[in-house]
C-alpha cells in the first residue's frame, strides 16, 4: 500500500490544488459576464422578439401555458424586418455609423500623434503628460460637454477668436450639427486612444529601431515598419475603445448635435421613452450589440491566431 505522504502524493495533491485555484481564478470573468452582460442581453433580446402593446409592461409574453398543458410560443421577428426596410432606423443607424468613423479616425490621428511625442520627451516629463492627458477626467462629464456649448454657440469663445483674427466677418454657426458632434467626441474620447497607444509603445524596444538604422532605414521608414506595426495591438485596443461607444453615444449628439438629425442613441431613448415601443427600441439595441460584438470577435481571434 503506497505510503500517504510520499513526494509523489505531495506533489500530485499541491498540483491539484494550484489547478483548482487556476480554475477559480478563471470562473470569476465568465461569472461576471454571465450576470452583467448575457441575462441581460438574453432578457432584451426576448423583448425584441415580442410584439408592441398597450399595457404594463408595454410588450405581449413570448412564452403563454396554453389550457391543454401547451407551451405557445409567439416569435415576432417583424420587429427586425422593419429596422431593416425603414428609412427612419436605416438613416440613424448610417449617421451613427459615419459619426463615429470620423471621429475615431480624428482621434486615432490625434491619439497616435500625442502617444508617441510623449514617448519621445525624457522620462521624468512623462508622468506629467500623461497627467494632464487624465485630468479632463477629473471633471464631470456633462461639464466637459456644457464647456464645448460655450466654445462653439455663435457668441462663443471660437467666433470671438475668428473675429478678433479677422478671418471671419460675422459670427458662424458651429453648433447644432455633425461638426459639433465629432468634436465633442474626439475630446471625451481622445484620452481612451492616447493611453493604450502610449503603453504599446513605451515597451517598443529601441534594439529595434538601432538595427533598422543600421540597415540603411531613414527615421520615417523605420517608423513604418517597425514602430507601427509592434504598436498595432494598442491601435487596435484605441480603435475599439472610442468607435464603440462613439456609435451608441447619446448625451452628446443630445447637446451638441441638430434636433432633425439622430443617431441610434438617441433613436432607442425615443422609442423606449417617447414611443413606449419596448420591443423596436430592443431591436435597435440587438443589433447594435451585435455590431459591437462581432468585429471585437474578428479582431480577438486575429489575435489569437499571431500568437499562436
Amino acid at each position: 500500500m503506497m505510503d500517504q505522504n510520499t513526494p509523489l502524493k505531495r506533489h500530485y495533491s499541491r498540483r491539484r490544488s494550484a489547478l483548482g485555484d487556476r480554475q477559480l481564478v478563471t470562473a470569476v470573468p465568465y461569472l461576471w459576464l454571465i450576470l452583467f452582460f448575457l441575462i441581460p442581453f438574453l432578457l432584451v433580446f426576448k423583448i425584441s422578439l415580442s410584439e408592441s402593446v398597450l399595457a404594463v409592461p408595454p410588450y405581449l409574453p413570448i412564452f403563454e401555458w396554453a389550457k391543454e398543458g401547451f407551451l405557445n410560443i409567439h416569435l415576432n421577428i417583424g420587429n427586425y424586418l422593419r429596422l431593416f426596410l425603414d428609412p427612419f432606423y436605416a438613416s440613424g443607424l448610417m449617421t451613427s455609423l459615419v459619426i463615429a468613423f470620423v471621429a475615431t479616425l480624428v482621434c486615432l490621428v490625434l491619439g497616435y500623434t500625442i502617444a508617441y511625442s510623449i514617448t519621445r520627451v525624457p522620462e521624468q516629463w512623462r508622468f506629467i503628460f500623461l497627467l494632464l492627458v487624465i485630468l479632463p477626467f477629473w471633471t464631470s462629464f456633462l461639464v466637459r460637454v456644457y464647456a464645448w456649448m460655450g466654445i462653439l454657440s455663435k457668441d462663443g469663445l471660437l467666433n470671438q477668436l475668428l473675429l478678433s483674427l479677422g478671418l471671419i466677418q460675422e459670427p458662424k454657426q458651429f453648433l447644432y450639427n455633425n461638426f459639433s458632434v465629432i468634436v465633442g467626441i474626439v475630446y471625451c474620447y481622445l484620452p481612451f486612444m492616447i493611453l493604450p497607444i502610449y503603453s504599446v509603445l513605451e515597451k517598443i524596444d529601441e534594439v529595434y529601431l538601432e538595427a533598422a538604422y543600421d540597415l540603411g532605414c531613414s527615421p520615417w521608414r523605420a517608423f513604418w515598419r517597425v514602430t507601427f506595426p509592434l504598436s498595432l495591438p494598442g491601435v487596435l485596443s484605441g480603435v475599439a475603445l472610442v468607435f464603440i461607444p462613439a456609435l451608441g453615444e447619446f448625451v452628446i449628439p443630445e447637446l451638441l448635435g441638430a434636433p432633425d438629425n439622430l443617431m441610434i442613441g438617441r433613436i432607442i431613448w425615443i422609442e423606449f421613452f417617447n414611443n413606449r415601443d419596448w420591443p423596436i427600441a430592443s431591436t435597435v439595441a440587438v443589433v447594435m450589440l451585435l455590431m459591437f460584438i462581432v468585429p471585437i470577435m474578428v479582431l480577438q481571434r486575429r489575435q489569437l491566431r499571431k500568437q499562436g
